[in-house]
């Protein structure tokens, strides 16, 4: 004879039978309410690598209310007709000083020369490399983005080569050029066309854009690289509750296993450091780990062996 027992839900007051067989342990620390978060972006979008230091740490401590999803949302298609009067883009020699002021200003480094001589002739060719590793594992996807951003920011490469694109994919241990032959199929583009879809139903016009819905389809959109608090009221808005708890912080060992490399602002803003505590920070914290910092761009980075 199987052994009932009796369970209550706390939020509902309901309570009922359920055989032993059945039963499965509940989570008392993990919320109740939990919402969808759509970040639209693109490999190329300045301000989305300037929002990776506050968006990795309202990850790291608010990801427990959140389901992310990673949107495309196609920032060039190809130079011809392409103009951004706004900040005063119409080529692609117009971007190089445009990337370099976003880095000097937010200080993760860009280099942008590539501008000058073998520009990124579209941004679609990543993202449709994204979109076809987000089909197998959402997870590596999203490591492919951000190897792609440093390539191209900090390290001046051009991600619309395949042959870029084909190493990127090779280091995530997939095949790099079955990846990126299926991407530039028209299947590929279909990937692509459906993100674009759902970014212009988010409302989303420019990136970074942020999208939080709730269960009951009330939303919260965010345009722009802001500040963490903005994200945090943003949440709480859409859970209805100013009482959101924020999870410790990764230790700097942990971090890095997630995060193999890492800028000095990106440790700054997880740790709340000035620049110049970012150096005795690494030696306390990662003494027994081993790692290797240099410099890109006059900015500090460290990186694990």
């Amino acid at each position: 004879m199987t052994k009932n027992k009796m369970v209550c839900d706390v939020e509902t007051g309901v309570c009922g039978e359920v055989g032993e067989e059945t039963m499965e342990t509940i989570d008392l620390n993990k919320p109740q309410k939990t919402i969808d978060l759509y970040y639209v972006t693109d490999p190329i979008c300045s301000h989305c690598w300037a929002l990776e230091p506050v968006f990795r740490k309202f990850e790291e401590q608010y990801g427990q209310y959140i389901k992310f999803h990673t949107v495309m949302g196609g920032l060039l298609e190809g130079w011809d007709g392409f103009a951004d009067v706004q900040n005063g883009i119409g080529g692609p020699s117009d971007v190089a000083g445009h990337w370099r002021e976003v880095g000097e200003q937010t200080r993760m480094p860009i280099d942008g020369s590539l501008w000058y001589d073998n520009p990124v002739q579209s941004s679609y060719t990543p993202s449709r490399v994204f979109k076809v590793i987000q089909q197998k594992d959402e997870q590596l996807a999203n490591i492919f983005l951000r190897r792609a951003r440093e390539a191209v920011f900090a390290f001046n490469k051009n991600i619309g080569e395949d042959q870029v694109l084909i190493d990127l994919v090779n280091n995530l241990g997939l095949d790099g050029e079955k990846t990126v032959k299926e991407a530039g199929l028209s299947s590929g583009q279909q990937l692509l066309d459906q993100d674009f879809e759902l970014a212009g139903s988010l409302g989303a016009r420019g990136f970074p854009t942020i999208v939080m819905v709730n269960e009951e389809n009330k939303g919260v959109k965010i345009v722009g690289a802001r500040q963490l608090e903005n994200y945090v009221q943003g949440l709480e808005q859409v859970l209805s509750t100013d009482n959101i708890q924020a999870q410790k912080l990764p230790t700097l060992p942990n971090l890095l296993e997630k995060e193999p490399l890492l800028f000095s602002k990106e440790i700054e803003v997880m740790y709340d450091l000035e620049q110049n505590e970012v150096n005795a920070f690494i030696q306390k914290e990662l003494s027994e780990v081993e790692y290797q910092t240099g410099e890109v761009l006059n900015e500090l980075f460290l990186e694990k062996r």
